[in-house]
């Protein structure tokens, strides 16, 4: 055997550190190899995670869950005016309570009801999120029909069957009257939190990214009043009857179902729903602008100045667009101005806000005025509870041998909401939108307008109604031989002007709305029922202290013969009249908001927009 020499040794120790090196280049391939196999598993898995998330976003809302929403607003509004419609004739037949004081209580009544729509709107936007807002708020309702239902049970309906305007019933005690006005103020604060909280849930069902579901929002604003006075309907007619003879308890118990059922179907639905988290308390960040402001109101916009804004898609108002900014109150501006003390010290969100947040009180202050101009036109909506069924009841309400109940006849303002939407959808918006160029026909403003229109021509009906009425009365007998059928256009001009006023604003204020406030801009309905209402009391007040001065009776007396309740119809014309001058100049005015939209925003929501299919290919 030889052995190797030392020239062989080199080369041997050559060739294994070349071996070596060679292991180490394998080994290191092997690890890229390796670690571009992870990578591509990864990246795989999160495709797939991603076109899960995607499909999961499809089937979560549309019109399944909307429907349900529907339903349950339905229901609501049964149990409601089953309280409601005919509360004034319950304080008079039951509590004893005069004509101007109960229409006085059940305008306070009512304006409460609405007023803690603002109530439900904050809460829904700031803490608790849709969902739970609107089944606390259910929850509320049913405890207070229940307790209703056995406070008219136990005390106030006595002897059985009383309050029919026949058989007068006995004095209530202090007791009975206490647990009835707590129950009549949580069905308020029940119904009024639910209702706008509701709304914004069902319209939440619906992607305003896909022009497909942002037409399918505003259909659903229509079918949602459309739900409103179906379940209204049922109210005005069968429960309104065994109400007005005197079964009271019965129909209080019925709208105790009603709302356990529409609180059963919503609980039931809560899989399908399609939930966005609430944005935090927007009161802080509003009153953030209006300090920042004051704070930096010596400060100037320079050349190369700059507003402050955060970087990337969100805004810093977690869950809301960004907002483009605009040019109107330059003041507020300021507040978003980057000095060099903003530079240089701590993030203050008392001296340095974002053009978002800015914008968001813009908006606010952008859409008051044309929410105060509603007002006047929830004044002639409130009549209807009020003094339509005052002056019903002095009118000849015989059929044969059959009574119509009073309060029915808000049965034709129903049934005309109901087909004026339909007149609206099917054929206005077709007809207005060839005429516009605009493809979703009217635009909120113009409807809004056009509702004040015909809640003024209502008004004027109610007057003249109100003078045949009086031509016709027969001394000695509180009731005239003018048929009830008389307020027919009253009740159906009210009902068209709603299709136009009240849809319209529950579009208008929830898509004007920044997202963090949007429950708040479907509460601004509400609560301009609410201040009609306020404002309906105190017009009652004012005309009766101002008329009915030493021996004259006033407009609207206990006996309304010996009043002129037409001239407060011609008076409310009067100043709807005014309020509509105004109205056209702040919506001349105003100025729509403008969401931030990049293209790439686009691209993925087109991208969700295809099928399941499409979107898996893709991945």
């Amino acid at each position: 055997m030889a052995t190797p020499g030392p020239n062989n040794i080199s080369e041997i120790s050559l060739k294994a550190r070349e071996d070596d090196h060679n292991s180490i280049r394998e080994g290191e391939n092997l690890n890229t190899t390796t670690r571009n196999l992870n990578e591509n598993e990864e990246e795989r898995n999160n495709i797939s995670l991603r076109t899960q998330r995607t499909i999961k976003r499809r089937r979560a809302g549309g019109w399944s869950p909307a429907l349900i929403l529907l339903a349950n607003q339905g229901l609501a509004t049964l149990a409601f005016f089953g309280v409601g419609v005919n509360l004034v004739l319950f304080l008079t037949n039951v509590l004893g309570a005069s004509n101007a004081s109960a229409a006085n209580s059940v305008s306070k009544w009512t304006g409460t009801v609405y007023l803690c729509s603002l109530v439900g709107a904050f809460l829904s936007d700031s803490y608790w999120g849709r969902y739970l807002t609107c089944a606390i708020f259910q929850v509320i309702l049913v405890l207070g029909l229940v307790l209703l239902s056995l406070s008219s049970w136990l005390f106030l309906i006595k002897p059985e069957g009383c309050g029919d305007g026949e058989k007068i019933c006995k004095t209530s005690s202090p007791a009975g009257i206490v647990i009835f006005y707590l129950a009549i103020y949580l069905v308020a604060l029940g119904y009024g939190g639910h209702q706008p909280t509701v709304a914004t849930f069902g319209a939440d069902q619906f992607d305003d990214s896909s022009p497909k579901q942002k037409d399918d929002k505003g259909a659903f604003f229509s079918y949602f009043y459309f739900a409103l006075n179906l379940g209204s309907l049922f109210s005005n007619t069968v429960l309104v009857y065994f109400e007005d003879n005197g079964k009271w308890t019965l129909g209080f118990w019925a709208s105790t179902g009603s709302a356990i059922v529409g609180l059963v179907s919503f609980l039931g639905g809560s899989p399908l729903y399609r939930y966005i988290k609430p944005c935090g308390n927007p009161l802080p960040r509003v009153a953030q602008v209006f300090v920042a402001a004051v704070r930096k109101r010596k400060a100037r916009l320079g050349d190369g100045g700059e507003l402050y804004e955060v970087v990337g898609s969100e805004s810093a108002i977690k869950g809301s667009r960004k907002i483009l900014h605009s040019d109107e109150f330059e003041c507020l501006d300021k507040a978003a101005i980057i000095t060099e003390k903003d530079q240089n010290g701590p993030k203050n969100r008392w001296r340095l806000c974002t053009v978002t947040q800015v914008e968001e009180a813009k908006c606010v202050i952008r859409m008051l005025p044309i929410w105060l101009c509603t007002i006047i036109y929830s004044v002639i909506f409130t009549q209807m509870a009020s003094l339509f069924v005052e002056q019903g009841a002095v009118m000849n309400r015989q059929i044969g041998k059959f009574s119509l109940p009073a309060a029915s006849m808000s049965v034709f303002d129903i049934c005309s909401v109901l087909i004026f939407t339909g007149i609206y959808r099917n054929i206005l918006v077709t007809l207005a939108g060839k005429l516009s160029g605009n493809p979703r026909g009217l635009t909120e403003l113009q409807r809004m307008g056009i509702g004040l229109v015909i809640g003024m021509l209502s008004m004027i009906a109610a007057g003249v109604t109100e003078l045949e009425r009086l031509k016709r009365v027969v001394p000695g007998k509180p009731n005239s031989t003018l048929s009830i059928f008389w307020q027919v256009p009253q009740y159906v001009l009210v009902g068209a002007s709603e299709v136009f006023m009240y849809v319209g604003q529950l579009e208008f204020f929830n898509g004007q709305a920044p997202d963090g406030i949007k429950s708040f801009g479907s509460s601004l309905c509400m609560a301009s029922i609410s201040l009609g209402n306020y404002v309906s009391s105190m017009l009652v007040f004012m005309v009766m202290g101002i008329t009915a001065r030493g021996d004259k009776p006033g407009w609207i007396p206990e006996d309304l013969n010996d009043g002129h309740m037409d001239r407060f119809y011609f008076l409310i014309a009067a100043l709807t009249a005014a309020d509509l001058v105004i109205y056209v100049f702040c919506a001349k005015w105003y100025k729509c908001i403008n969401l931030e939209e990049s293209e790439k925003e686009l691209g993925q929501r087109d991208e969700e927009e295809g099928d399941e299919e499409q979107v898996l290919r893709r991945a």
